[in-house]
């Protein structure tokens, strides 16, 4: 079998392959021995069937069944050992093969050439870091959290921001009596702080058990039909007809008070020993929500570089024609419509990929198993720490990890982000990094 690469311009060529009677000729009358011994045939005992009926039924489907299998297999090692940079799958071009009479054939394929560029970095390269900075106000928040988990709750006689209410609602009438037939709601629990509007809000401040009170409901929680539906007790499609003033007679306040900064604690939230007073506690949460700022640090560097490297690289040369013919055959169903659409943020993407592949490769960037179980273990690490939960078991970070590398796309992402991070690291290091301070607001700013 002969096979051969024509370029027809810097980003395309064709790909032929001539294939001869020897080539596929053991193959096809291995594969219709083998169908003999499976082919049912009336008149013929099962495997009994003479090979020219076979070959006669079924010759020509097996043969090119089996010069097709061949041509995936030459063409892919050819592609392989020569190290052909291709773009998406080689696109047959219209051969005319007849595979009834004859006994030679030769197929020809498009193929779209990845262009040649070169990219580097170095330390001419400035390019923004964004140190996001933690805030004591964020360490309170963090702390704050913590203590509402051993929080306790307690009965008391005035209400205070945040406290929680029960008592009887009783839905009024225009003159402020108790309206006939109107609805109340015995034990109705809400909670003033989160009303919408200020001045309802304000009606609850200093309020104490069995004093009677008189609010809108649906002004105190700017119509939002879920809230009320929750609080009156009805439909979400009856809250409408109850728009008008309701009494509320208190007949509880409920106070959390935060439990204490104790050992226990320290060491539940930490791991035991990391901490054994507040103000260490305090720089241990401060550290683990600057760990977690790094990662969006590092994400947004990387958004940068893409940015920068694509200005510095150019726009490059594709083989536009045959690239649209691959989007639309990955795109059937969408039509050409779509690939029109969409071909040019498809080119964006591709040449980013076509950049980092090369810059993994000046890195010498590689993936190991461990690289990936322990990418396993750090992401799930981050989402037990978005909630909190600093001090995650080790048995529970493996039982985690092991239920993510059981799934194919979660493998994936994993290899995905381990390059992503050895690849920032590599790019940190060697560019100039112009390190720029901002808080968390002004950091989720850049991504609006």
């Amino acid at each position: 079998m002969n096979i051969s690469l024509q370029n027809v311009d810097k980003v395309s060529a064709v790909l032929t392959a001539q294939i001869e009677k020897a080539d596929y000729q053991e193959k096809v009358e291995k594969a219709l021995k083998t169908l003999r011994q499976r082919v049912n045939m009336p008149g013929f005992r099962k495997g009994m069937v003479p090979m020219g009926l076979i070959k006669k039924q079924y010759g020509t489907s097996v043969l090119l069944e089996e010069v097709d299998k061949l041509l995936q297999e030459k063409v892919g090692e050819y592609i392989r050992e020569n190290k052909v940079n291709m773009l998406g799958t080689p696109l047959p071009k219209e051969n005319n093969i007849n595979f009834e009479t004859d006994e030679n054939f030769e197929f020809s394929f498009d193929i779209a050439l990845a262009p040649e560029f070169n990219v580097e970095l170095s330390a001419a390269d400035n390019l923004d870091y964004y140190d996001i900075n933690v805030t004591d106000e964020m360490v309170d928040q963090q702390v704050k959290m913590y203590t509402q988990r051993t929080a306790k709750y307690e009965k008391v006689e005035d209400y205070q921001d945040n406290d929680m209410l029960k008592g009887l609602l009783a839905e009024l009438d225009e003159n402020g009596n108790t309206k006939e037939g109107g609805l109340q709601v015995e034990g109705a629990v809400m909670m003033p702080s989160y009303m919408k509007n200020d001045d309802q809000k304000a009606i609850f401040n200093g309020a104490k058990v069995n004093t009677v009170l008189v609010f809108n409901p649906s002004v105190a929680f700017d119509n939002n039909e879920a809230e009320l539906a929750s609080l009156l007790k009805v439909k979400k499609e009856d809250v409408a007809a109850h728009t008008g003033n309701f009494s509320f007679q208190i007949e509880e306040i409920t106070r959390m008070i935060p439990g204490e900064l104790t050992q226990e604690l320290f060491d539940q939230v930490l791991g035991e020993g990391k901490a054994s007073n507040e103000e260490e506690f305090r720089a241990q949460i401060k550290e683990a929500i600057a760990k977690q700022f790094e990662g969006d640090s590092d994400y947004k560097f990387m958004i940068d570089v893409r940015t920068y490297l694509a200005n510095k690289v150019g726009k490059l040369e594709f083989a536009d024609g045959l690239m649209k013919r691959i989007m639309l055959e990955n795109n059937k169903e969408k039509g050409e419509e779509f690939v029109n659409e969409n071909y040019d943020k498809s080119l964006e993407e591709l040449t980013w990929h076509l950049i980092k592949e090369k810059l993994v490769e000046a890195n010498g960037i590689k993936v190991e198993q461990g690289d990936i179980t322990d990418m396993a273990k750090e992401t799930t690490r981050a989402q037990f720490a978005q909630y909190g939960m600093i001090n995650v078991p080790d048995e529970l970070l493996e039982n985690y990890s092991k239920e993510m590398l059981k799934k194919r796309e979660s493998v994936e992402a994993l290899v995905n982000r381990v390059i992503e991070s050895k690849l920032g690291d590599a790019l940190k290091a060697q560019v100039t990094l112009n390190h720029k301070a901002v808080s968390a607001e002004e950091f989720n700013q850049m991504f609006q």
